[in-house]
């Protein structure tokens, strides 16, 4: 069986026809002819064609016109509009991409080129026989009403005699790309916000209300930058690889109380982000697997790893209740996010590793510089004393002196013996108060002194006192019991003081609870999540007397109204 014949374009020539030839093509090829250049062109792009025969005086000319189509079907078919354009701001040729756009564009990138035309021919000198063509390059930004942004690429087009003739531009839409990196800007600015944690503003607030403030602002960027409502933030805990919920907005209680670890398989897409250290994206929560219950009627979710030195830390998970809600572009930004909210939990940990490590020594310092100048003190006031013998006024006031002098030795001895002191609890005198007098109080720390010490000092006040040695303890006592008040240490050996405070709470929303921590010590972030869902108060050991009553007695009022 035969193959299909070879086609052969003839380009005839009536006064040069060379009809034996054709003849004996015919005898072994499908000859298409004609005697016009542009049909030729029609067939040539029309038909599969082998060969072309023609006079050489014709091929030329052909060639020419085939080179010109290519040319022309080339700058048609790129993703750029391209411009000739002449000194006088004329449009000479603009290709189909440039013909697309609007007048308005158009406008725009005529103006400019007849502007670099300007440029190019005050720089362009008549050549020399040792001198290089001028072809350098102009590029341009335009800012189209403040709707549209275009990148253009100006080049001259310069003759024999080395003048600057035309100029071709080169134009495409960088929108895109403008906002994506006025996006970005925007998030490393938010970001650098994140971790500026000095500043008079700061300098006044506790461990635990910069938590807060940082909760806030990580809030108030997700929700209004990054147009993320529904969000939870969890940190990983390093002993028990356990995924602890830090911050979260929109997310249901049932979502946050699931326990997640750190692995691949079982704990969800949180637990394999921070187990592998990728980001995922969800498109579909009810065709993917490891999806695990979040955000009511969620359809997708975004999870990237918090990264701190490469290292994970936790991971920063987004829900939404569209399908296909978050694309690479999602991703992105809230990577370069999560690096910053890294930092700046992780500048805050170390701020408490410096007070937790340097707090002691702080105080055995200051009562090792202190002992000399009260001792000093004392010996003055005492040889004082006996000179103004019959002198009460003064001897009183030297008294003063003396008890103030023994007020400061026993403070600074209560501070050195660090947290697990309530600073003037032996000084307290029973007595009955309006407020404490009769009101179920729960005291749980795992710390004997500190648990015994608070609870002596508020059953001088009258105070119904009920103590737990452990978490488990006094979760199973707020369980069972109707307190009017909980207090419990933030760091026990087997619950954190935000367990005890989610157990008081759901029992009771309106039982009042305050925290307790060493030095602002919070390696859960309890304050921040207990801080979301209604905490009274935290109290920053070793903390007076005072301010352990202060803080009672507002809780109570609080819940007595």
């Amino acid at each position: 069986m035969e193959g299909p014949r070879n086609k052969v374009l003839v380009l005839t020539n009536p006064s040069t026809v060379n009809a034996a030839a054709i003849e004996a093509l015919k005898s072994t090829c499908d000859i298409l002819e004609t005697d016009s250049i542009d049909k030729a062109i029609e067939l040539i792009k029309s038909d599969r064609v082998t060969a072309i025969f023609s006079e050489a005086a014709d091929f030329l000319p052909l060639e020419r016109a085939l080179i010109s189509q290519q040319a022309n079907l080339i700058l048609n078919t790129i993703g750029e509009g391209v411009c000739i354009v002449d000194g006088e701001g004329r449009c000479n040729w603009m290709n189909k991409k440039m013909q697309a756009w609007p007048a308005r564009i158009h406008e725009k990138i005529r103006r400019t080129c007849q502007e670099a035309f300007d440029i190019f021919s005050k720089q362009v000198s008549p050549p020399t026989p040792d001198a290089l063509p001028f072809s350098r390059s102009k590029r341009y930004a335009l800012n189209i009403e403040d709707q549209q942004y275009m990148e253009l690429i100006a080049s001259p087009v310069i003759n024999p005699r080395g003048q600057v003739v035309q100029v071709v531009a080169v134009v495409w839409d960088a929108t895109g790309t403008r906002r994506l990196q006025q996006k970005i800007d925007a998030i490393d600015k938010a970001g650098r916000e994140l971790v500026r944690l000095e500043g008079e503003a700061l300098s006044g607030l506790n461990v635990g209300q910069r938590l807060k403030l940082l909760e806030d602002k990580i809030i108030s960027f997700t929700s209004e930058l990054m147009h993320f409502d529904h969000f939870g933030i969890r940190l990983l805990d390093r002993k028990t690889n356990k995924l602890e919920v830090v911050i979260s907005t929109g997310l249901p209680p049932e979502a946050l109380a699931i326990d997640l670890y750190a692995e691949t398989e079982g704990n969800g897409i949180s637990g394999y982000v921070a187990a592998t250290g990728r980001s995922y994206i969800c498109p579909d929560v009810e065709r993917d697997p490891r999806y695990i219950t979040g955000l009511d009627s969620a359809k997708s979710s975004l999870t990237v790893p918090l990264r701190l030195h490469d290292k994970v830390i936790g991971i920063f998970n987004i829900e939404s209740r569209q399908r296909a809600a978050f694309n690479e572009d999602d991703r992105q930004f809230a990577e370069i996010f999560g690096r910053y909210v890294a930092i700046a939990l992780n500048i805050l940990d170390l701020m408490v590793v410096e007070r937790v490590s340097t707090s002691h020594k702080v105080a055995d310092d200051v009562c090792a510089e202190a002992a000399g100048p009260l001792n000093d003190i004392a010996s003055d006031a005492n040889a004082l004393m006996d000179d103004y013998i019959g002198h009460d006024d003064l001897r009183k006031r030297l008294q003063q002196i003396l008890d103030n002098v023994g007020t400061i030795r026993k403070s600074l001895r209560q501070v050195a013996e660090g947290p697990n002191t309530v600073i003037g609890a032996a000084d307290v005198q029973p007595q009955a108060d309006p407020v404490i007098a009769d009101t179920s109080i729960l005291v749980a720390d795992d710390e004997p002194n500190i648990r015994n010490t608070l609870s002596d000092v508020l059953r001088k006040y009258r105070g119904l006192v009920t103590v737990a040695a452990s978490g488990n303890e006094a979760i199973a006592l707020v369980e069972q019991n109707d307190f009017d008040l909980v207090i419990s240490d933030i760091k026990m050996a087997d619950k954190t003081g935000y367990d005890v405070f989610a157990a008081a709470h759901k029992h009771n929303p309106n039982t009042p609870v305050i925290l307790m921590t060493g030095f602002g010590y919070d390696p859960n972030h309890s304050i921040v999540r207990a801080s979301q869902e209604g905490l009274h108060a935290v109290l920053f050991k070793p903390f007076k007397v005072d301010q352990l009553l202060n803080e009672v007695r507002r809780a109570l009022q609080v819940k007595a109204t």
